[in-house]
């Protein structure tokens, strides 16, 4: 099978997946942006050929690439695996009738008011939602729903841009910076109360072969707001042993039927609370902030591989082992500037150094990031247990424990 893959050099985590096309016996080239003189010696080991572009979202520019490559070799898989890239894609991939995701799945798992009209009518709850373009629309919204509301970009990938309002002033100041007062098309959604988490795909055919369920602690957009709290995100071990997790199971598994996502990685965020198990939105990709590491951890497996079996062979590889919990903690500097000292880290590595995973703790003087800016953008440490409760009181005294002090 020859699959072509597009942007293999940026994210680094891009280079695993060309290794593992390879490894299970695809034939794989690549488009990037890059010069070939930037590919590493093993990425030129693993490529057959690579094809450099202005940008991987230009259509026209991707076409012609695509269609060089097919002359050469005739292209049986077309694959992206970051949010940005796959409508670009997908376009491609359906101009020349290559199997793989369409344009109307990408475009359902991206636009997000679309998104909810498909799923509502194929019965999964769902936020009451809307996609408006003024401000007299947002606010008919407001008084229909009520506050709270969530207000974000219709293609916004996790919490960028989002914001949540609790009155007309709050609406005003968002719809303000995301365009809405120059037109800009946005998604207004009800707020839904409750434990928010996220649950991972690998599926085959439209049919689930691996998933994982990973829990945030505390919401994300509280997480982001505030400096004080070192935030975890957890992924359990108990997804086939606690009967809870099967309404999820289920839910995603309608939510892959609803959007007709066959052979793909899946990314799906859900809020549980007093109204019950609400989805709240999907990527037809890979999570971010380098989950996968954790789930390869946890399950002794490398999901990598698994992700290119199922695309050049249709099966899985391996089966997960749930033998451990495991999570990350964010540890944000004490103020913007850079980082001075870290106080802590000898007391945590003492206690838990068994369980930890890994660490990035950035020298000192290394510029900081904004909060805002995400789990992974300063210092964070990883870890895993068998015991997801020990786990979790684990990641808590680590965050309590470990100060990043900047200047």
């Amino acid at each position: 099978m020859h699959v072509v893959f597009v942007e293999p050099r940026f994210p680094v985590n891009q280079r695993y997946f060309v290794k593992a096309l390879k490894e299970v016996g695809a034939t794989v080239t690549a488009i990037g942006e890059g010069s070939k003189d930037s590919l590493s010696g093993e990425m030129r080991q693993w490529l057959t050929h690579y094809e450099q572009v202005d940008s991987v979202v230009n259509e026209g520019a991707m076409l012609r690439a695509a269609k060089f490559i097919h002359g050469k070799h005739r292209i049986d898989r077309l694959e992206a695996t970051v949010e940005a890239h796959i409508m670009s894609t997908a376009k491609v991939r359906e101009a020349m009738g290559i199997e793989g995701t369409s344009v109307k799945t990408s475009w359902l798992c991206r636009d997000k008011p679309s998104m909810k009209e498909a799923l509502r009518n194929a019965g999964v709850p769902c936020a009451m939602s809307a996609a408006v373009s003024s401000l007299d629309e947002l606010v008919a919204f407001a008084k229909q729903v009520g506050f709270p509301l969530i207000i974000k970009p219709r293609d916004g990938a996790g919490a960028s841009g989002t914001s949540r309002c609790d009155s007309l002033a709050d609406l005003a100041k968002a719809a303000s910076e995301l365009g809405v007062d120059r037109g800009r098309s946005v998604a207004v959604e009800e707020f839904i109360e409750g434990h928010e988490g996220f649950y991972d795909t690998i599926s085959i055919g439209g049919r689930v072969v691996h998933d994982f369920v990973t829990h945030y602690y505390p919401n994300v957009l509280e997480a982001m707001r505030h400096r004080w709290i070192s935030p975890q995100f957890v992924t359990t071990n108990r997804v086939d042993s606690a009967p809870g997790y099967n309404e999820l199971k289920v839910l995603g598994g309608k939510v892959l039927r609803a959007l007709d996502i066959g052979t793909s990685a899946t990314h799906m965020e859900w809020f549980s609370g007093p109204k019950g198990l609400k989805f709240s939105e999907i990527g037809c990709r890979p999570p971010g902030v380098r989950a996968w590491d954790l789930y390869n951890v946890g399950n002794d497996v490398d999901l990598y591989r698994e992700w290119a079996m199922a695309i050049v062979h249709g099966r899985p590889g391996a089966r997960l082992s749930r033998r451990f919990a495991t999570g990350i903690v964010a540890l944000r500097p004490s103020q913007d500037g850079r980082i001075a000292k870290y106080v802590g880290v000898e007391k945590v590595e003492r206690a838990f150094g068994q369980w930890m995973i890994d660490a990035h703790l950035p020298p000192e003087g290394t510029p900081t990031q904004p909060v805002s800016a995400g789990y992974m953008a300063n210092a964070w440490m990883r870890f895993k247990h068998p015991d997801y409760d020990t786990l979790r009181e684990m990641l808590t005294a680590v965050g309590e424990t470990v100060k990043v002090l900047a200047r």
